[in-house]
Order: C-alpha cells, then sequence, then structure tokens
C-alpha cells in the first residue's frame, strides 16, 4: 500500500530496519479530491535510561538534576571532552602555520586558507566547534572518535603524533587514551578514542551519500540520507538552536529541497521522521518549560534541597550554569532560580522553532508528492 517511503528504516546502523514509519491505519483517509492522507503520530527517541514522568514536579526535579533527555549518540564520550582532544590537534596546525621553517607551514596555511579552522574537522566535532547546537547538547551527545577533513595526510599524522597519538599497526587507525572526570558518577573515567581522515576514504552511507566535504552543507547531506536516529536527531538539534534566516541555514535548506527532489523512498521516510521527532520533541520542551515555571521557587525550599544538594545541582547541571561554581548557598539558590526562568523560556523557543521545522519540512515534502495525490500528515 505505502509505495512513496519506506516503512522499516536504519535506526542505529545500516541494515538494522528498527524504525518504523508507518501511519495510523484508523486515520488514513481519501478525501474529496481525491488526495490519500497519510496520518503519522508523534515520536520520541527510544532512550532506556529516562522514561519521561507523567508528574510535572519530578520532571522538574530530573531537569534540575541533569537527566531530562538524552541525545542518541554513536559513542561512549561526551562531546566536550572530544572537542577539547580536536582544539589539541588543530592548534598544533595554527601553530605550524605560523612558523615560516617550518616543513609544513606552506600546507597548514593552505589547508587553513581553503577550509578554515573549523572546517578540518566534521561531523559531532564540527557541530560542536562551530557552535551549531545548545550548550545542553554539547554536554550530553557522545561519540568515540574525531573525524577531519586534511587533504594532506602528512600533515595531519604529523599533528596527531605530537599531541599524542598513536597509530595501530594493525588496524592503521590512529589511537588515543585519554581521561576525564565524569561529574555525575564522581569518578575519573578512561578510555580509547580515534581519530580518521574522511578525505582518505570513499565513504558511501546509501543512496549514493557520499562524503564531499566539511561544511554543515555537506554534514547535512550526508546526515539526511543516511538517517539514523542518531543522524536526525543531531539534524533536529541545530534546528531547534539555529532555524533562521541566517546564511548557513538558507544553505541547509537547500539541502533539504536537493534531497526531496531526489523522491527516494529511503529519503522521504527519513524526512517524515524529522517531522514525527521534531513535534514530539517540541511538546516534551512545552512541558519541561511549562514544569520549570510552576516550579522553580523549589530550589529556595530547605525542604526540598538542603544547602549541599543546591550547590551539588551546579556539578551535575552545569550545562544551564555558565558561570563558576560558588559555595554559598544563598547566592547559588539565586543563581539557579535565574537561570531557570531563561531556561523555561529557552524550551518555550525551542519548540516553536521545532514546530516551525517541522511544518517546512512537511510543506516541502508535500509539494513533491502533489502530483501522487498523497498527503503527508502529523497528527495534532
Amino acid at each position: 500500500m505505502y509505495d512513496f517511503w519506506d516503512c522499516i528504516a536504519d535506526c542505529v546502523c545500516n541494515g538494522d530496519n528498527l524504525r518504523e514509519v508507518n501511519p495510523e491505519i484508523n486515520k488514513i483517509k481519501t478525501d474529496k479530491r481525491g488526495l490519500t492522507h497519510y496520518v503519522f503520530s508523534k515520536r520520541m527517541f527510544h532512550n532506556p535510561k529516562f522514561i519521561i514522568p507523567e508528574d510535572d514536579e519530578e520532571l522538574f526535579q530530573k531537569f534540575l538534576d541533569g537527566g531530562s533527555r538524552e541525545y542518541p549518540s554513536d559513542g561512549n564520550i561526551p562531546a566536550d571532552v572530544m572537542a577539547v582532544e580536536a582544539n589539541l590537534v588543530l592548534d598544533k596546525i595554527t601553530e605550524i602555520a605560523s612558523k615560516t621553517d617550518h616543513k609544513f607551514c606552506k600546507i597548514a596555511r593552505e589547508e587553513l586558507r581553503k577550509n578554515g579552522r573549523n572546517g578540518l574537522v566534521r561531523g559531532t566535532i564540527k557541530l560542536y566547534l562551530g557552535g551549531y547546537t545548545t550548550r545542553d547538547w554539547r554536554r550530553k551527545r557522545f561519540t568515540d572518535d574525531v573525524d577531519f577533513w586534511i587533504l594532506n595526510k602528512n600533515l595531519l599524522e604529523y599533528a596527531l603524533k605530537k599531541t599524542g597519538w598513536k597509530k595501530n599497526i594493525k588496524t592503521k587507525e590512529f589511537e588515543k587514551i585519554i581521561k576525564w572526570y565524569n561529574y555525575s558518577t564522581n569518578h575519573t573515567e578512561k578510555s580509547l578514542i580515534f581519530a580518521s581522515n574522511d578525505t582518505d576514504q570513499v565513504l558511501d552511507f546509501g543512496d549514493g551519500s557520499y562524503l564531499e566535504g566539511s561544511t554543515l552543507k555537506d554534514i547535512f547531506r550526508k546526515k539526511i540520507k543516511r538517517g539514523h536516529d542518531v543522524d536526525l536527531s543531531d539534524i533536529i538539534n541545530v534546528a531547534i538552536f539555529n532555524n533562521r534566516e541566517d546564511e548557513d541555514w538558507i544553505d541547509i535548506w537547500k539541502v533539504f529541497e536537493e534531497v526531496a527532489n531526489i523522491r527516494s523512498t529511503r529519503i522521504t521516510s527519513n524526512l517524515i521522521s524529522l517531522c514525527r521527532f521534531s513535534q514530539g520533541i517540541a511538546d516534551y520542551l512545552d512541558k519541561v518549560g511549562n514544569a520549570i515555571s510552576k516550579y522553580n521557587r523549589l530550589v529556595f525550599e530547605e525542604s526540598k534541597y538542603s544547602d549541599l544538594e543546591i550547590i551539588n545541582v551546579c556539578k551535575t547541571s552545569s550545562h544551564y550554569l555558565n558561570q563558576p561554581l560558588s559555595l554559598n548557598p544563598h547566592i547559588t539558590r539565586n543563581r539557579i532560580y535565574n537561570n531557570l526562568v531563561r531556561q523555561k523560556k529557552k524550551k518555550h523557543r525551542y519548540a516553536k522553532n521545532l514546530r516551525n521545522f517541522a511544518n517546512k519540512i512537511l510543506d516541502l515534502l508535500n509539494s513533491k508528492y502533489k502530483d501522487a495525490n498523497v498527503v503527508f500528515e502529523i497528527e495534532d
């Protein structure tokens, strides 16, 4: 019955077919004009670690503790930790470019001239360093590798070696053992990370989704065509924060128009999923904003949060506190409250951005299937 999109799609990895993309059967209808309307329900990304509480006070407390929402990820190391490692390599290349007597000086200058500093990385770390997402995403997105985009292989390998990376003889990959402090567990974590130079690979992620560069436009083109949950989540989190008429977003929108023109069943399925998740997350963000509005003054009640607990909030929830930690409980309570007031406004604004984004995607998709007498809708 459904010939225009894939009813099952890749969720975690290519070929897993774990995401169902089926409309509400009882809501399918054909109107007087002969248009068949397919209505899809709103969705949230599956997260076994977090079940959304029905009670607003419990939701507020989870938000305050830093655990109100996780993000689909393709690794185990916080993106902010990986960004530090990426910056060490980028700093080294920038330093090389400043030394006229260095053997890689001209090469480093040319790489920086063509792509800019942040253009030497792509993927998750590019989104992080470019500031394209919210601070919440940057602390809760996880990965295991840094994807570089450097045409000169020798320059990258030199910079990696100078910043503590070692080449695995068997896998030919560069690896590094890093440590970081986990504020949630109060333990020091240790893990092996990887670096890749994506210009060395002919990467096909399906539907001709080859990597073409490291710009935001290139990243989105690949993510839309591949469409795993982690890809869709990253797109949504950029849309939450950057859905405005600036130059970057205008370029990104051209990618949506470009892929929609293909009318591939896989891409159509991914675009439908983007709308479903965007609308579902928008509802959730409004719910969090309302919970913050109702219960933000609880931070002043010692019976709810003792002085020690309120100071510890800053350690686990610093994703919305962008100030040095204070050991004065009174100052801390006021700072948390003021941040909560700002967060409430942000949640509602982000929800509005997402709904506008989803509606725009849906309008674009429907315009491509007008001749097929098909209309895609998301339930109210």
